[in-house]
C-alpha cells in the first residue's frame, strides 16, 4: 500500500519537474511510473504540512534562488471520458492529470465493460504525457465479485490504476480489500458528509460526491460538497474529495474557492473554460494589431521608376520634328485658303 504519512507528501503538480525527470525510455517500458511520482503529484496535502513556495530575486545577478516554486498547488483536474476522440482533444492541452470512467460512461462512449477491454483503454490513456492516473469502477453482485474485478484492473499498473468502488455496504467491504491489498481506491457514489467517514476509515485515496446528481434529487449539492471538504480537513487526512458530476465552469470556480482542489469533467465544461466572448474578442484584436504592425515589405518605388523608364516612348529625331511642323504649317494654310 502507498505510504500516506505526511512525511510521504510533496507537491501534487510540479509537472515541469516531473517533466525534466521522466523516466528513460527503457524505465517506462517497463512500467517506469512508480508509485513516487504518483505520490508526488496526486497524493499531496496542503492541509499536513506542506511547506509555501517560495522565490528570492538575486538583483545582482539577475536569477532567481527558487525553493519549492508550485505554482499550480494542489489543483488536480480529470477528463470523465472513455472516448479516445476526446482524449485526443483535450488531453494534449496539459490541463489533465488523469481519466476517470465508470460503466455509464463505458455505455455512453461505446467501451465494453471487461478487464481486457479497460486494461487496454487504460494503457492507450497513460501514453499520453500529463496523465499519470486512470480511474476505473468495478463491479460484481457482491464484495468478493467486487474485490476480485478489482484486483484484475489494477494489475497493469498498480501505481497508476485507480479503482472505483461505490459507497455501498458491499462496495465498502471490497474497498477495504483492495486496500490491504495495496490497490489505491477512490469511493464513488457518496452524497452525504457521512460517507466521507467511511471512505476515510478504510484509508481510501479519494471520495467522490455527484454534484449534479445532489441538485437533480433537490439536495444542496455544493453545500454537501464544502461540507465533505471541511470534514476532510478537520480530519487532517490526505484523501482527496474528487467532485464529479459538475455540470458548469461557475462550479468549478465557486467550489475551488471554497477549498475544493480535485475534479473530473466533461468536455463540455473543459471547453466552457474557454468560452468567454471578452478572451475571444481580445485574443481577436491582439491578432489584427499584429498583423497590423507586421514588418512591411521592402519599397519598390524605385524599381518601378526603372521601369517606367524602360517602357516610355523615345523621343522623336529633330527631322521628323521639323517634318512634322511643316505639315502642320501647309494644312494650317490650306485651312484658312478654304474659308
Amino acid at each position: 500500500m502507498l505510504a500516506r504519512s505526511s512525511s510521504a507528501i510533496s507537491h501534487a503538480h510540479e509537472r515541469a519537474r516531473a517533466r525534466r525527470t521522466r523516466e528513460s525510455a527503457s524505465a517506462r517500458g517497463a512500467g517506469g511510473r512508480t508509485s513516487a511520482r504518483v505520490v508526488e503529484r496526486l497524493n499531496a496535502s496542503a492541509r499536513v504540512g506542506r511547506s509555501r513556495a517560495r522565490a528570492r530575486v538575486k538583483a545582482s545577478v539577475e536569477t532567481y534562488d527558487v525553493d519549492e516554486v508550485d505554482y499550480r498547488g494542489n489543483l488536480c483536474l480529470f477528463l470523465d471520458s472513455a472516448s479516445e476522440e476526446t482524449w485526443n482533444a483535450w488531453l494534449p492541452t496539459g490541463l489533465f492529470v488523469g481519466v476517470t470512467t465508470n460503466p455509464a460512461i463505458l455505455e455512453r462512449d461505446g467501451v465494453e465493460c471487461s478487464v481486457e477491454s479497460l486494461s487496454e483503454l487504460a494503457r492507450n490513456a497513460l501514453e499520453f504525457d500529463s496523465v499519470v492516473e486512470f480511474q476505473v469502477q468495478t463491479w460484481g453482485a457482491d464484495s468478493d465479485e467486487m474485490w476480485k474485478n478489482g484486483i484484475a484492473l489494477a494489475k497493469r499498473d498498480p501505481d497508476a490504476i485507480v479503482v472505483k468502488v461505490p459507497a455501498t455496504l458491499e462496495g465498502i467491504k471490497a474497498a477495504n480489500a483492495l486496500v490491504s491489498d495495496g490497490v489505491r481506491v477512490t469511493i464513488t457514489a457518496a452524497y452525504a458528509p457521512h460517507q466521507v467517514l467511511v471512505a476515510a476509515a478504510i484509508g481510501a485515496n479519494y471520495v467522490a460526491p455527484y454534484l449534479g446528481r445532489m441538485n437533480d434529487a433537490g439536495r444542496d449539492g455544493m453545500g454537501t460538497i464544502i461540507a465533505m471538504q471541511e470534514t476532510v480537513d478537520a480530519l487532517e487526512s490526505d484523501m482527496r474529495i474528487l467532485v464529479a458530476s459538475v455540470r458548469t465552469a461557475a462550479e468549478l470556480s465557486k467550489l475551488a474557492a471554497k477549498g475544493c482542489d480535485t475534479f473530473t469533467i466533461s468536455e463540455k465544461v473543459a471547453a466552457e473554460m474557454f468560452s468567454d466572448p471578452l478572451t475571444t474578442q481580445a485574443a481577436l484584436d491582439f491578432e489584427n494589431a499584429a498583423a497590423r504592425m507586421a514588418p512591411k515589405p521592402p519599397r519598390e518605388d524605385k524599381k518601378k521608376v526603372e521601369k517606367a523608364v524602360e517602357v516610355a516612348p523615345a523621343p522623336a529625331p529633330v527631322e521628323e520634328v521639323e517634318e512634322v511642323e511643316e505639315v502642320a504649317g501647309k494644312k494650317f494654310s490650306n485651312d484658312i485658303d478654304t474659308d
